[in-house]
């Protein structure tokens, strides 16, 4: 039997402050926010995945008993992450960016004629937004 990895299910960032990442995912990206738990995570869908934003001072401790036994992970510095969306699109992200006073970083195409847009978020992660195409994908 082949066991091939089929995708990436889900996708970590982190960031301190929870309420500026509930804010800024669901409310101007527009994600449907699956849950949250007090100040330790935000959980967002994200197309056919999840984007999972921790706040890293939380995720070091180990879990209580009654939790389930995630291990302690986290992060220093920014991360990066890069959300798939149509080329007719991005100038509405652009424009839609710029609305909300988010500084647009980069906007250009790559050698096999690709866009790409990076911006960021209120914690500091590297976001881009990038025809699928950038990677050969459909």
């Amino acid at each position: 039997m082949t066991a091939a990895i089929e995708g990436i299910l889900e996708t970590a960032l982190y960031a301190d402050d929870l309420d500026a990442a509930e804010a800024f995912y669901g409310g101007i990206l527009g994600l449907e926010k699956i849950t949250r738990q007090a100040n330790r995570h935000v959980f967002f869908r994200c197309g056919p995945g999840v984007l999972l934003i921790f706040n890293p001072g939380e995720t070091v401790h180990p879990p209580p008993p009654q939790a389930f036994p995630v291990p302690v992970h986290g992060a220093t510095g920014a991360g990066h992450a890069c959300f798939r969306v149509q080329g007719p699109a991005l100038d509405f992200w652009v424009k839609k960016l710029i609305e909300a006073d988010i500084t647009i970083e980069a906007d250009f195409r790559w050698p096999n004629g690709a866009r790409s847009i990076y911006f960021r978020d209120p914690a500091g992660n590297s976001l881009e937004c990038a025809e699928p195409g950038l990677w050969n994908i459909a």
